[in-house]
């Protein structure tokens, strides 16, 4: 394996570094079993009769058993966003404690829709798909962030989050300077393409989105910073993203030093740009 390869990890390697750990798997299995003990029945497996209880004690077992919200939520579908508008309050679905009220109300929307009856592992591969999907999507974003603090730290400059709006539409820059004030000097989009079928149409994200920065800021910065896990296309993609309103294209990895890499040839071309 050669030193660019390295740069990116396989799905397969990232869903293993994503999996939840040994204590929530051991602890979970526990307490859906203790928690719905009066309603398990074994056919080879425990299986959870949620036919056979009510509100009030599936909204006791939320109470007592905070761990197992998640799992029981995923098997009917019911995530933060619908439980923010259907029943009006914000709930962390991975939070150690609930209210009362709303351990109540929760449970009474969501029991009509309960299936008769499921098996702890099924509840518990739920579990375990949500929390992966959790992880990866953390450790994505966690990439944006870093490279934005790669690029700050290798900057005199201070570059933020910002938004700007064009032909009636908001656009989001996820590295701006100045940090706030009425224009933005140097635009920096920082997109993950994971798959070479996404290419045109990410490709076609970021050229549209520094058109229409340039129709607003025409002498400013737009520059692309790619995560890309395909070396050998690089060039590829680099020309698909050729632009009168792109300034450049970088590629950066997940490792720090590729990070790094980038954020100092990325700093060294404004500072050129900017003569």
């Amino acid at each position: 394996m050669n030193e660019s390869e390295k740069e990116y990890s396989s799905h397969k390697e990232q869903i293993a570094e994503c999996q939840p750990p040994q204590e929530r798997i051991q602890k979970l299995e526990e307490c859906l079993i203790e928690a719905y003990e009066k309603v398990i029945i074994y056919k080879e497996a425990p299986f959870i009769v949620f036919g056979d209880l009510n509100a009030e004690e599936l909204a006791a077992a939320f109470i007592k058993y905070p761990i197992i919200i998640k799992p029981t939520l995923c098997c009917v579908n019911v995530a933060q966003r619908a439980i923010k508008r259907d029943l009006g309050f914000d709930l962390n679905t991975y939070s150690e404690k609930i209210s009362d009220t709303h351990a109540t109300l929760l449970a009474g929307y969501i029991k009509p829709l309960l299936p008769p009856a499921i098996a702890v592992p099924a509840l518990m591969e739920l579990d375990r798909f949500f929390w992966t999907d959790k992880e990866m999507r953390a450790k994505k974003g966690n990439w944006e962030k870093t490279v934005t603090l790669s690029i700050n730290k290798a900057s005199s400059k201070t570059f933020r989050k910002r938004k700007f709006e064009s032909g009636g539409e908001q656009f989001e820059i996820d590295a701006a300077y100045p940090a706030k004030g009425e224009t933005i000097e140097i635009a920096i989009d920082v997109k993950r393409i994971e798959s070479q079928r996404d290419i045109h149409k990410r490709a076609d994200e970021i050229v549209n989105k520094a058109q229409k920065f340039k129709q607003i800021y025409p002498q400013s910065t737009f520059i692309a910073i790619v995560y890309y896990p395909f070396p050998n296309q690089h060039i590829n993609l680099q020309n698909r993203l050729q632009s009168q309103y792109i300034d450049r294209v970088f590629f950066a990895g997940e490792t720090e030093s590729s990070i790094a890499n980038a954020a100092d040839m990325l700093v060294g071309t404004i500072r050129f740009l900017k003569k």
